[in-house]
């Protein structure tokens, strides 16, 4: 593998931008392709990042043998195939969340992955960030002891666009998906698969999950409170409720600014996340050290967190009898 990873970017939306712009803090990596639908979108990219090559499509681009591993920022709905695609070029492959549209889908790249031999990992970048993992480690250490009770909200005022990807059913989209995945993962990275899910969801106009909420029952009595919302702005922060202490995890949630740690005394500490660039540069990082080591996943997001995050929003569509078009049946 080179010694400095080559990068091809497949989608220049949004996302991408942040994506591009943590480069500037990555070490012993460049992205050297962008690939688009749109011709004048992918070059307008690359001219803004430098980057030396663009493309008028995801194909052409993955024809282009320098590239050691592509990120995808497209909407959910052409995850599987892209990341399908990526593979049969064989390409290394990081994926935006939600990684796919369901559990199957995510269970059939990972098959491919290991099958060709291919690092395959889900975007989900908050998990790499410093204080998230110093959040890990004070919680596995027992410093709230038990956890009873773990909250966790993100939620933006999006008013209704039959235009926008996040009202699309076909593109995935709804609260879930796009947002809901954080304090999902959140809860799985802390707990792991819930016992039992308790669920109610609000659909659109246009069949969507425009917002929910969500109780997971673990053993020993430990509860999680998560809410999801495109119809209003939420305080966006976490907070795990120990039967010594708790810690606040300060908006966003998926960024989070610091973690307030209180015990039961009263005796407070605040520590304020120390962040290098916009904190995408973190799970880059990762990647690229994966790449150089030969690794085929990571172990901070490995294969098995993914597929069984999937598996619960699943289970939670189902029980709001949310199908998307292209699914055939429940996984």
């Amino acid at each position: 593998m080179h010694p400095d990873i080559r990068w091809g970017i497949l989608g220049p939306g949004s996302i991408a931008h942040k994506f591009a712009q943590a480069f500037a803090f990555v070490p012993n990596g460049r992205i050297i392709a962008v690939g688009s639908r749109n011709l004048s979108r992918a070059r307008q990219f690359a001219n803004r990042y430098h980057i030396p090559r663009f493309y008028g499509s995801y194909e052409d681009m993955l024809t282009n043998a320098s590239i050691d591993v592509v990120y995808i920022a497209t909407p959910h709905g052409r995850h599987y195939e892209d990341i399908r695609m990526c593979l049969n070029h064989n390409k290394a492959v990081l994926c935006e969340k939600s990684f796919t549209l369901n559990a199957q889908q995510a269970r059939e790249v990972c098959r491919l992955a290991e099958n060709k031999q291919l690092f395959l990992m889900e975007a989900m970048w908050t998990r790499f960030l410093p204080v998230m993992q110093l959040l890990k480690q004070k919680f596995n250490k027992g410093d709230i002891g038990h956890l009873q009770l773990l909250s966790a909200d993100l939620g933006f005022r999006f008013p209704f666009n039959a235009q926008n990807r996040l009202f699309n059913l076909k593109l995935g989209g709804g609260a879930l998906l796009d947002i809901g995945v954080y304090p999902v993962s959140l809860s799985y990275w802390l707990l792991g698969k819930p016992q039992h899910i308790a669920s109610q969801a609000v659909l659109g106009i246009s069949g969507v999950d425009e917002q929910a909420g969500m109780v997971f029952k673990y053993a020993k009595g430990t509860l999680a409170h998560l809410l999801v919302s495109l119809r209003s702005a939420t305080p966006s922060q976490g907070i795990l409720a120990g039967d010594t202490g708790m810690m606040i995890l300060k908006a966003p949630l998926y960024c989070p600014e610091g973690i307030l740690w209180i015990d039961n005394n009263g005796n407070k500490e605040y520590i304020k996340a120390e962040l290098e660039g916009n904190g995408f540069n973190y799970e880059i990082i990762e990647v690229n050290r994966c790449l150089l080591r030969g690794y085929l996943q990571s172990e901070i997001m490995p294969w098995k967190d993914t597929i069984e995050i999937m598996e619960i929003m699943d289970g939670l569509r189902k029980q709001w009898g949310l199908r998307y078009p292209q699914e055939s049946g429940w996984a």
